[in-house]
């Protein structure tokens, strides 16, 4: 089924490469983005030139009333919201002990009170309609463990827990729910992987944004109807 997509954090990296595979698939696309307006509007603008539509809708999604706000302005379009990404996250790495509370917080605080942010007022209208996608990106951190990465790990394996519980509140109305945990992939958050930690990747290579987009726009598809609950990961055999 053909609607709206929301991808959270799409202004770069794999949430920019996502937006533009949904927007391929023929998506109207939600261009969300906290702070790089630049990026969001790159994004917005290479989806228009390759034919697609997409707007750029700025909120953090860790804001609950900034957040709600802006949900609330973009289901005045009559045109549902479908297909649900949450990417939105970032890293806050240092050793345990070091580890401050603000770094904890802003970490959990983006994935696990962002997904539960965007994801509770779009689930009713999904439910009424009886069709929906929602997809997570959690990463390979949340199933193996990172070190100096505890808040990260914490954060994504949350999504997951959260992925697998909703799927069963929501399969009954045709509403899968599903999560991808990525591996090493070429974005910038991988700037600065020891090549030590790269040679035990069995495929011998970082993975790419667009083969995560390509999971993503799969699931958010009618094929992919009765995959819910699963966990899926993408990282060249790193488990």
């Amino acid at each position: 089924m053909i609607t709206r997509a929301l991808v959270t954090g799409a202004s770069r990296g794999i949430g920019a490469a996502i937006a533009k595979r949904l927007a391929a698939a023929g998506h109207p696309v939600i261009v969300n983005f906290r702070s790089d307006e630049a990026g969001a509007a790159a994004v917005v603008a290479a989806i228009e030139a390759a034919g697609g539509e997409a707007v750029a809708a700025r909120f953090d999604v860790a804001d609950a009333a900034a957040t709600q706000a802006a949900l609330d302005a973009l289901l005045a379009d009559p045109r549902p919201i479908g297909v649900l990404v949450n990417n939105a996250g970032l890293a806050r790495d240092a050793a345990f002990p070091a580890m401050s509370r603000q770094a904890w917080d802003d970490v959990l605080r983006t994935s696990l009170d962002g997904f539960f942010h965007v994801t509770r007022p779009l689930v009713m209208p999904m439910v009424q309609r009886r069709w929906g996608r929602i997809i997570s990106i959690s990463s390979l951190s949340a199933l193996r463990g990172v070190r100096g990465q505890v808040n990260y790990s914490a954060a994504k394996a949350g999504l997951i827990g959260a992925t697998r519980s909703l799927a069963q509140e929501l399969a009954r109305r045709k509403i899968t729910v599903n999560a991808v945990a990525p591996g090493l992939i070429d974005t910038e958050m991988a700037t600065g992987v020891p090549d030590v930690v790269k040679a035990q990747i069995p495929a011998a290579r970082l993975g790419r944004a667009e083969e995560v987009a390509a999971l993503v726009a799969f699931l958010a598809s009618d094929d992919a109807a009765y995959i819910t609950g699963q966990v899926i990961g993408i990282d060249g055999g790193l488990q």
